[in-house]
């Protein structure tokens, strides 16, 4: 059956999203986080059908903010991705996030970054199959007591397209204080996306997990 997506439309979307990702992923997270983000870029989230279905199987939440000390860097976040359990080994995971980066691309962005789970192995695999590497270790950073990684992807802004995009926000790594991030798949409780702080940027190269296809996954 072929996958069919397409971008948030509005309030109509948010029960089915809020469905996936409180089913899915590892922390809560309050309405307003969800509308922080949605309703601010509402371009940069996608949502996955099977064909000929009104319930989404997948979704992924970003947002876009030049960073607070250097404005020549005009970031996207991914702030959430879910896929059900059922559609998982298809693919779309892979699809939502390069849809995504797509649209940043197209919006200046000429970096991207997320968060996810120090041993959240296909998630991380999928991320570094696509090209992101990991740029330090958070210690504790999740409510579960978890560590994370920051994962970064350096990427080269695209041609806008006809269609005209908000402008992008200042940097504000975090929904708000009372509100959670993450990116996983799994009914447990969520995380909040913590700030991202300002120290400077520094890369490294790790050796990459392999990535199967089949191994899609959710995850911060």
């Amino acid at each position: 059956m072929s996958i069919e997506y397409r971008q948030y439309t509005g309030e109509s979307d948010l029960p089915h999203i809020m469905a996936l990702v409180q089913h899915e992923l590892s922390e809560p997270y309050v309405i307003y986080t969800y509308r922080y983000f949605l309703h601010q870029w509402p371009h940069l989230s996608y949502l996955a059908y099977p064909e000929g279905s009104t319930e989404p199987v997948g979704v992924i939440v970003c947002k876009q903010s030049f960073h607070h000390e250097d404005r020549r860097r005009n970031r996207g976040y991914i702030a959430m991705l879910s896929v059900h359990r059922g559609w998982r080994k298809k693919g779309i995971a892979r699809a939502l996030v390069q849809k995504s980066i797509e649209t940043m691309r197209k919006s200046g962005a000429n970096e991207v970054v997320l968060e996810t789970e120090f041993d959240n192995s296909a998630a991380l695999s999928l991320y570094e199959s696509l090209g992101f590497i990991r740029e330090k270790r958070l210690f504790r950073f999740y409510l579960n007591g978890k560590d994370a990684f920051r994962l970064v992807l350096v990427v080269t802004p695209l041609p806008p397209d006809s269609m005209n995009r908000p402008p992008v926000d200042s940097d504000i790594e975090s929904p708000l204080s009372e509100s959670p991030p993450a990116l996983d798949t799994k009914s447990i409780p969520l995380t909040r996306p913590m700030p991202i702080m300002s120290a400077p940027v520094q890369y490294f190269t790790v050796p990459p997990s392999s990535y199967d296809s089949d191994d899609d996954v959710s995850g911060r």
